[in-house]
């Protein structure tokens, strides 16, 4: 792993050290057609505020991209995140 792949995959893991943004990372990742609005995903014991606030951290670790559409926020899970994020826990396979 490069300096700059530890790097993008420590930003990515430290914003889903909080449990909040973790539970709105995991909502959007397993809704149905993998995108959600943001309607459908602030239930989670905060406030809306504090759900945009949250969203906001995870796009900027660059975990989740989002369109407006009319007065909603849609989001969807990066699609080189997974992948990007099971790097570092992968295991070296023998030769």
């Amino acid at each position: 792993m490069t300096a700059e792949e530890a790097g993008t995959a420590a930003r990515m893991f430290k914003a889903l050290g909080d449990p909040v943004r973790l539970r709105l990372f995991s909502a959007v990742a397993s809704h149905e057609g993998g995108e959600a609005c943001v309607c459908d995903i602030s239930d989670v014991g905060v406030s809306q505020p504090t759900v945009s606030h949250h969203l906001k951290k995870l796009k900027e670790a660059g975990l989740l991209t989002s369109e407006r559409r009319g007065t909603w926020v849609y989001y969807r899970v990066q699609p080189s995140v997974l992948a990007a994020m099971g790097k570092p826990l992968a295991l070296p396979t023998a030769a």
